[in-house]
């Protein structure tokens, strides 16, 4: 079988390409050709180019295949389409294998069809995982500025924590799905989710399906006065128990939402 293996050697901090030979054992016996995304100027040019009975298999992580699914937005793939996560957080990956610990390729045609998008200031992007809102946009402001500064290991769950305590200040939030709007005070993240993770492990949407045939998405709302208690709860969001403390978090489903 051939593979054209497209990596993203920024992934997992610079490490993407050594991640991404991995492939040379997984895949012993196939015809491995691998082409480094940013070099690929033109992907309706460069799926021309290839077999159609290829497979092309992404090896990078959750922002590799966001930016892949951008970049390709109005191009007709016909080749099966593969994934290897090589990235830190493998958000996606954890979705939609469970949190299989076992890494081989599979196959994600089915996951880029009829992906949600999201506008922002005149401009509209699709997205696979989520959106955040709040804490968790601050959290990667954060993590940019550290990156920026040469820090190699980026630790998002101790920004967030540090942003609880101190740099963070909770807001009030409309949150506006299908029409029907709601109002919250003390918002700390109001994130609208296509799947269950995000942010590394975060299970912050336990009861959303990326596959669900209505093609809804989730958005949680976390809100609360007491710094104090929202701090207590926030480690329960890896294991998706935070649901549970109704009287803090709303969680609220459909195919419109704007949030303020």
């Amino acid at each position: 079988m051939n593979y054209q293996i497209l990596f993203n050697p920024y992934a997992k901090s610079g490490h993407g390409a050594n991640e991404a030979r991995a492939l040379d054992t997984i895949l012993a016996g196939d015809q491995l050709t691998y082409t480094s995304m940013p070099d690929i100027r033109d992907y309706a040019a460069f799926f021309a180019s290839i077999a159609k009975t290829d497979r092309v298999l992404i090896a990078g992580g959750d922002g590799t295949l966001n930016r892949f699914i951008n970049d390709t937005a109005g191009i007709v793939i016909r080749q099966d389409i593969y994934y290897y996560p090589t990235g830190s957080g493998n958000d996606f990956w954890n979705d939609v294998t469970n949190q299989s610990k076992e890494k081989r390729p599979i196959q994600i045609n089915e996951y880029l069809r009829s992906l949600p998008t999201v506008d922002v200031n005149g401009k509209t992007s699709y997205f696979l995982n989520g959106i955040g809102y709040g804490i968790d946009g601050y959290c990667c402001e954060v993590g940019d500025i550290q990156r920026s500064e040469g820090k190699k290991n980026v630790n998002y769950t101790a920004i967030a924590i540090k942003g609880l305590l101190f740099g963070y200040h909770p807001v009030r939030a409309t949150v506006t799905v299908d029409g029907k709007t709601q109002r919250f005070k003390h918002v700390w993240l109001s994130p609208a989710m296509n799947g269950r993770y995000y942010g590394g492990g975060m299970e912050i949407a336990p009861a959303q399906d990326r596959l669900n045939p209505d093609r809804r998405v989730s958005v949680v709302v976390m809100h609360c006065a007491s710094k104090l208690k929202t701090l207590s709860v926030f480690p329960s969001i890896f294991k998706g128990e935070h649901v549970k403390h109704d009287e803090m978090v709303t969680v609220l489903t459909g195919h419109d939402i704007q949030v303020e």
